[in-house]
């Protein structure tokens, strides 16, 4: 498996374990944050993935989880060690009843979140910066102009997309091709070890890394996917280590993803793995490149999740989903 992802005609090379920061300043905080983002650093990881809306869904804080990165990176002195991507253009989530149909990815919203992240970040720039949702009707040549501004401003240095269906990132593509840019670094779509068998989540405006979606990438390198919810909400963890009580209400609960969980363990036996490193050695077994987005809840546990990276994992371990 790789330790090292390069995105092909840019200046970006990562681990292909992305940290992932939906919890900060929830879970951890001020020293303990620091502990977190150094351990991730020292054991060779530099992408660190953040959005504006992380986690307006708590009040009364707005744009926490980049408060907390900025916080760190203004005590260490390390910008230049981390790759930073952040999202913006999130549906409002500090209204009474937040509704994620209702788009907020006008030229104006994205320059006031981009504005207000750089802020918050403690930084001159973002090397990829987001849209977190799509909004289809505005014309993908609109949306890539606005970033080719940001970019032109300096205040970005990439752009990707996040939950953008695979013939949106081609229209996208087409319009780049045209106009000379290189159009979008990277993409974020739900994929994982049970997303074949899971049922619908309650947020339709998610989008997964289907089959037609992974064809694209295994064409369109210069995209790299990075998944989140790459552990399944710990949906193998409770129903390996707890039972079948711990998880009946999850998404995941089905039979396929629990004949799914049997050959978890049978490879957590083969290989003396965890529960975290088969699932996430998932990734390192598809035919291209991804970075999967892990949110941890301590060092410990990123370092659990770098070794899945060393394992060597076959392609037939997981020949159900690959």
């Amino acid at each position: 498996m790789k330790t090292k992802i390069t995105i092909p005609n840019t200046d970006i090379e990562i681990h292909p374990l992305g940290l992932g920061t939906v919890n900060a300043g929830l879970a951890w905080d001020g020293k303990d944050a620091d502990g977190i983002f150094d351990a991730f650093l020292d054991m060779g990881g530099s992408l660190i993935d953040t959005a504006h809306v992380y986690s307006d869904w708590v009040k009364p804080e707005r744009a926490r989880s980049e408060r907390v990165i900025g916080d760190w990176l203004e005590r260490s002195g390390k910008r230049n060690r981390i790759v930073l991507a952040t999202k913006g253009g999130h549906p409002d989530m500090t209204v009474p009843n937040p509704d994620t149909h209702i788009s907020r990815m006008k030229k104006a919203d994205m320059e006031a979140d981009l504005d207000s992240s750089l802020k918050q970040l403690r930084t001159d720039y973002i090397d990829i910066y987001f849209y977190h949702r799509d909004d289809e009707s505005q014309p993908a040549a609109e949306l890539i102009e606005v970033m080719e501004e940001f970019r032109r401003k300096g205040k970005i240095r990439y752009y990707g997309c996040s939950n953008w269906t695979t013939s949106r990132m081609k229209a996208a593509d087409q319009y780049c091709t045209e106009q000379g840019y290189r159009g979008f670094a990277a993409n974020q779509a739900l994929l994982n070890l049970g997303y074949k068998y899971m049922n619908p989540l309650d947020d339709d405006t998610l989008v997964y890394a289907d089959e037609e979606m992974q064809q694209y990438h295994r064409g369109h390198t210069e995209n790299l996917l990075m998944p989140y919810m790459g552990v399944c909400s710990g949906f193998f963890h409770k129903y390996i280590g707890k039972g079948p009580d711990a998880v009946k209400d999850s998404p995941y609960y089905t039979d396929g993803n629990l004949k799914m969980a049997e050959r978890v363990r049978r490879i957590c036996d083969k290989y003396n793995a965890t529960v975290s490193q088969v699932v996430l050695g998932f990734f390192g077994q598809q035919d291209f490149d991804c970075a999967p987005l892990y949110g941890p809840k301590n060092a410990e546990q990123i370092e659990e999740a770098m070794k899945a990276f060393e394992i060597p994992f076959k392609k037939e371990d997981y020949a159900d989903t690959v």
